[in-house]
């Protein structure tokens, strides 16, 4: 199959794929993603995420449907709305990437591979940027840290975790768009984790990725890697109640403990209160017993809720 035509096939076999960009004043770099991602889909749609330049216009004048946010929302915002435009017009299959030329839409042919071969049981593929990559090496660090804290919350190594090029089928994405709920650049995260509560399969394909000349992000990079680590340990604290909050409040319980004893040992050798070691010992003991409790209920609400939801279902079905 020529790549060029690759589109046109698919349309006419009945399955029809969408190129969904979120962008955020990207003028200088939309025009010509939307360009050479119109060979291989049967639309692009731009997101364009309240920017305050020209993307929008430019986006229009090389062919994209354009959706605008009155304001600027966030990455995972513009995912949702691309989504839920991909299922309200029918769409068979969802490639995302970004509109600040740092993806090659020549490879989205690749990036489809895998969920349109036949017998296939792959819903979503998932670009990977090799070491061999432009990415400089404060990304590089950056994207190990978050690939491990990610492989926390979907029980499995993530080789990529915040790669946006990728390909989803229609199960995916209508199982995506209601659990996706962060409107930051975490969605790529976000996305994994909820796959695999879903048991939606993964795979990855070796993709390339430019950064040279390229200004490819609108904040810091401490500042976004902060913001995205902290969201991913809510996502994963909130999978995994009892490790990330139930355990450290054994710690810090133990810990108090430990302090108590302390107190005890040095009243019965001095005969003198330490009014600051009673206040540790109490500060620890509570913040361990409200962190255990915590953890405890919310490792067994889910589980409280789906069996009343499976009631639910069981008495509206007689």
């Amino acid at each position: 199959m020529c790549a060029g035509n690759m589109g046109v096939e698919e349309s006419s076999s009945g399955r029809r794929t969408i190129a969904v960009i979120p962008c955020f004043n990207e003028e200088a770099t939309i025009g010509s993603v939307v360009l050479k991602a119109r060979r291989y889909v049967d639309e692009v749609l731009v997101v364009d995420d309240g920017s305050v330049d020209d993307t929008a216009r430019v986006a229009e004048d090389a062919g994209a449907t354009v959706i605008s946010h009155k304001w600027n929302r966030g990455k995972g915002a513009g995912i949702r709305t691309g989504f839920q435009y991909a299922l309200e017009k029918g769409f068979d299959f969802v490639v995302t990437l970004d509109g600040d030329g740092q993806h090659d839409p020549d490879e989205i042919p690749d990036v489809l591979g895998p969920l349109l071969n036949d017998g296939s049981n792959i819903d979503i593929s998932i670009g990977f940027r090799g070491m061999d990559s432009e990415m400089p090496l404060w990304r590089r660090v950056g994207k190990r840290v978050l690939d491990y804290a990610t492989s926390f919350g979907n029980d499995g190594f993530v080789t990529d975790s915040q790669c946006g090029f990728r390909a989803f089928n229609k199960k995916a994405v209508r199982g995506l768009v209601s659990r996706l709920k962060g409107d930051s650049f975490g969605v790529e995260s976000e996305q994994l984790i909820k796959a695999d509560e879903l048991g939606l399969n993964v795979a990855n394909i070796n993709v390339s990725c430019r950064y040279k000349g390229l200004d490819t992000s609108t904040r810091g990079p401490a500042s976004h890697g902060f913001s995205v680590l902290s969201y991913v340990i809510w996502l994963v604290a909130e999978r995994h109640p009892l490790l990330f909050i139930g355990v450290p409040g054994f710690v810090f319980l133990v810990v108090g403990v430990f302090w108590g004893i302390r107190t005890l040992q040095v009243y019965n050798q001095t005969h003198v209160f330490l009014i600051s070691y009673a206040l540790l010992t109490s500060i620890f003991l509570v913040i361990g017993s409200l962190a255990m409790f915590i953890g405890l209920v919310l490792n067994v609400l889910p589980s409280i809720i789906r069996r009343v939801r499976e009631e639910e279902n069981g008495f509206a079905g007689d």
